[in-house]
């Protein structure tokens, strides 16, 4: 049995009048993530481990940001399409987990929720996620964006 590890950044600025969507559950928030897709911070962190592990680039490789085929695109979907490259490259997911960064929203009450649909993208992989602060330092801190770390163990 083999198995590969993969990491996976995401950042995005917050901005007015855009659905905050993370771990592919939309969160009531005033503010939500600018991106070409959905901006899921977490989805996109997500991918970017998988492809990572299994040594197939990344989601601007796949998923081209100049592409309008993607403009608003569900992350949760692009996220379960990423893996089905993952598979057919022979590996399958052992477990994932999720860090979003940033002072608010809190997610406590969306985290089961969050697990649930990233990791019905994934086959049922197992996927944790969780959340941390800054204490107020940087472009997360300071409520500008929100940032996510991810990080992914295939085996085959």
């Amino acid at each position: 049995m083999s198995f590969r590890v993969g990491i996976g950044v995401d950042a995005h600025a917050l901005a007015e009048g855009v659905p905050l969507v993370l771990g592919g559950v939309r969160l009531d928030h005033p503010r939500g993530l600018a991106g070409h897709s959905d901006g899921d911070v977490l989805a996109h962190a997500l991918t970017d481990a998988l492809l990572g592990a299994a040594g197939l680039g990344d989601i601007g490789s796949l998923f081209p940001s100049d592409d309008e085929r993607y403009r608003g695109a569900d992350s949760v979907e692009l996220l379960r399409e990423a893996y089905g490259s993952v598979q057919a490259a022979g590996w399958t997911l052992v477990n994932a987990d999720c860090v979003l960064v940033g002072e608010e929203p809190r997610i406590a009450a969306h985290r089961e929720q969050m697990c649930a649909r990233l990791s019905e993208a994934l086959a049922g992989g197992e996927v944790n996620v969780r959340a941390t602060t800054t204490d107020r330092l940087g472009f997360t801190g300071r409520g500008e964006g929100l940032a996510a770390h991810a990080v992914a163990l295939l085996e085959r």
